[in-house]
């Protein structure tokens, strides 16, 4: 199953296939290689009416190429009630990722259905689209990735958003020696967020390798699951595993702990103009029923 992000005014995908996407970010055009997409163009889609194109270099890394000389270092973008700061980075990303509208989405109606207090923990949590997303909705959250930069543009993207004065923590820290921390001290949460990479490093060089850790990571956060607890989402994007991977994990995880309610798995993805479908990641989802 395939779960499209739509609703989006701010941002379209135009176009996508010999290997790049074709974008539209609050109108300014960009270009970006997209290894998934390697169908060939459409021909009634001008590509050539891009803004900004980013060369990949064959040594690793890329750069961008700035087209139009208007276009701005940054701009911001809003999806329904919630705006974020964009802005191209060196290794290709514009500091959101569009199809995680499904999640958030899904995030912010288990928050409200809960119609209680929400505690939610976001790992590797980015530029906190999640965060800034369970926040509306009425949560606290304590949001944490490895990565200082990033916390200061979930901050940036937060106050954006009107949410400062909601109930919330930036936290620059490596996510599993965290969630260990926070298990001896006894806190819980009513909600987890986790969107790992296949590979990272934390802030004091710790090692993580998807295969190895996520298994462990899962299973400590289960341990500071309140005795209420509404969910577990894991996000991924690697196309080495099927979600059925990752669902199996969750699953386990409900058996271990007899959380009881559901397990669910599924890709997500962006719909273009040109009627192709890009793939975009996947999640599973445990949720209380």
């Amino acid at each position: 199953m395939m779960h499209l992000a739509e609703g989006w005014k701010d941002y379209q995908l135009l176009d996508a296939g010999g290997g790049e996407k074709f974008e539209s970010w609050a109108g300014i055009k960009v270009v970006r290689p997209d290894p998934q997409a390697f169908w060939p163009r459409n021909k009634s889609i001008n590509w050539n009416e891009h803004d900004m194109y980013y060369h990949r270099s064959k040594s690793g890394g890329g750069s961008w190429e700035i087209k139009n000389p208007k276009t701005p270092e940054a701009w911001k973008v809003a999806f329904s009630d919630l705006k974020f700061h964009i802005r191209p980075t060196g290794f290709k990303h514009m500091g959101l990722f569009p199809e995680q509208a499904v999640n958030w989405q899904w995030v912010q109606n288990k928050i409200k259905a809960a119609q209680r207090p929400i505690n939610v923990l976001n790992l590797f949590a980015y530029t906190g689209g999640a965060t800034v997303s369970a926040l509306s909705a009425g949560a606290s959250v304590t949001h944490v990735d490895a990565a200082k930069g990033m916390n200061n543009w979930a901050k940036d993207n937060i106050h954006l958003s009107g949410l400062s004065a909601k109930p919330h923590r930036i936290l620059t820290d490596d996510v599993l020696k965290f969630v260990r921390r926070e298990g001896r001290r006894g806190t819980q949460y009513d909600g987890i967020i986790m969107d790992p990479p296949v590979f990272g490093r934390g802030p004091g060089g710790e090692m993580w390798k998807l295969e190895e850790k996520l298994y462990e990571l899962v299973n400590e956060c289960a341990k500071i699951l309140s005795d209420q607890p509404l969910f577990i989402l894991i996000n991924a994007y690697t196309a080495g595993f099927s979600p059925t991977v990752f669902g199996n994990v969750l699953d386990i995880i409900k058996e271990n702990y007899r959380l009881g309610g559901i397990v669910s798995t599924a890709e997500i993805g962006l719909p273009a103009k040109s009627n192709v479908i890009l793939p975009c990641g996947m999640f599973a989802r445990w949720e209380s029923i």
